[in-house]
């Protein structure tokens, strides 16, 4: 399966587990570490450890394994690293102090979720 179809796969998980502010920005063209970045929100310490469990039960559904997990739920951001695929699981409020959405502004964006767009 390609990076692009499993990014995607997560964030359908992810959306149906009411994640909020889904969003997939293709970064293989201002990157050498990752092809995708996923950025989701939770709304509180809990929900951000389910949306983690639930995106890392995915990838291993189709038999990916993460390279690394950094942070946990308390510190309001969990990265997973999977290679050419990078999930983050933010609460808003990390997510509006970081804004990570502007440092890869000028890549594209090929999916919203948890909002009025879906896949």
């Amino acid at each position: 399966m390609e990076s692009k179809e499993l990014i995607l796969e997560v964030a359908k998980a992810l959306d149906a587990k009411k994640a909020a502010d889904i969003v997939v920005i293709d970064i293989a063209e201002k990157s050498s570490f990752a092809d995708y970045f996923l950025l989701a929100s939770g709304r509180n310490e809990r929900q951000i450890a389910g949306l983690a469990d639930e995106a890392e039960d995915c990838m291993a559904k189709l038999e990916m394994a993460p390279k690394s997990i950094e942070g946990k739920p308390a510190s309001g951001w969990i990265l997973m690293d999977y290679g050419d695929v990078i999930i983050n699981i933010l609460t808003k409020e990390m997510r509006e102090k970081y804004n990570i959405e502007r440092v890869w502004g000028d890549c594209e964006i090929i999916a919203e979720l948890g909002g009025e767009e879906s896949l």
